[in-house]
């Protein structure tokens, strides 16, 4: 891949996703990980045995975290060495972690974009919960044009907002590294989803692509998936993707009637292999919300739909 950087596949037991991609950087004196994979006993042994192999001291180990998601942070406390490794992550997701990492908010803003409660209950959000990291380290917190240097690498941290507030990618600039974490992904389009009345992750979303397109990459390093070279194309097929996305959305507004992103949600396509929207296991109809959530804040704020509260819920309906 390249010179003593290696990519560690971490499974993520019962996830489509089926790995984790953690980059781990040899660089002689002091040490680099970049993500970790779940709080999970069959994960912290194929880490331990990929590190082995590679003669990682941990004790001479940093660590650095994309961004605010389980199986990308949950094996920390186990591999961070007290007094010794530093633990890198970004400024705007620190105060969140721990705890039950915002799934409290995310679910009370379900239930005003009109999923149901009662499913609610349904809905496994382990992975987010007990198989995160068991203790919050003391961060190096970094933001927009930081750098983090290990070997023979000198990473400029891009703030690059959308799948979460916070999630920064790393730029080798010589080398034409980018270490996307879930930013860009080559084969699937990273999840999108407005849980919140006061973001709009889309925008902040296709902005951080934007930023993104500008860079001269040659390799990108996925957090999930394969690891790709064409950073430009695959821009702009997610570029796409989500323009095709906004155009459905409004489709389905422009009927005149109210309509909860729930409703919405039940309207719109989905790559499945489900023959209707109440086939969807509960957990899908919950991310097809959060989806549709946030694509029907990106054209509220563009002035092309409207929202009305109701009881406590929000309801879309067409500026026209």
């Amino acid at each position: 891949m390249a010179a003593d950087l290696f990519r560690v596949e971490i499974p993520l037991p019962g996830s489509p996703l089926k790995y984790l991609n953690s980059y781990v950087i040899r660089g002689g004196g002091r040490n680099l990980i970049i993500d970790t994979g779940l709080n999970r006993p069959l994960c912290l042994q194929a880490m331990r045995d990929c590190l082995h192999f590679l003669g990682i001291d941990l004790k001479h180990t940093d660590f650095y975290i994309t961004h605010l998601h389980a199986d990308h942070l949950g094996l920390l406390d186990k591999l961070a060495v007290q007094g010794s490794s530093r633990v890198f992550f970004n400024h705007r997701e620190a105060d969140q972690f721990g705890g039950d990492f915002g799934v409290g908010e995310m679910l009370r803003h379900s239930v005003r974009a009109g999923f149901p409660e009662v499913e609610i209950a349904a809905i496994d959000f382990t992975p987010s919960t007990i198989y995160g990291s068991e203790v919050r380290p003391d961060f190096c917190l970094v933001q927009e044009d930081d750098r983090i240097r290990c070997g023979g690498y000198d990473f400029r941290c891009i703030e690059t907002p959308g799948h979460t507030k916070g999630h920064i990618c790393l730029y080798e600039e010589q080398k034409g590294i980018l270490i996307s974490g879930d930013h860009i992904l080559n084969d699937i389009s990273p999840i999108i989803q407005l849980w919140s009345d006061d973001e709009n992750p889309l925008a902040d979303y296709l902005a951080s692509l934007q930023k993104v397109a500008a860079l001269d990459v040659d390799l990108v390093l996925p957090g999930h998936r394969t690891t790709f070279t064409d950073c430009k194309r695959r821009i702009e097929e997610l570029r796409q993707h989500h323009h095709n996305r906004i155009a459905e959305v409004l489709d389905i507004v422009h009927d005149d009637s109210l309509q909860s992103a729930y409703q919405v949600a039940a309207q719109m396509n989905w790559n499945l292999e489900f023959t209707s929207w109440e086939e969807l296991p509960v957990a899908q109809r919950w991310f097809a919300t959060g989806e549709a959530n946030a694509h029907l804040k990106y054209v509220q704020e563009q002035g092309e739909v409207r929202r009305r509260e109701i009881n406590g819920k929000f309801f879309f309906y067409s500026a026209d």
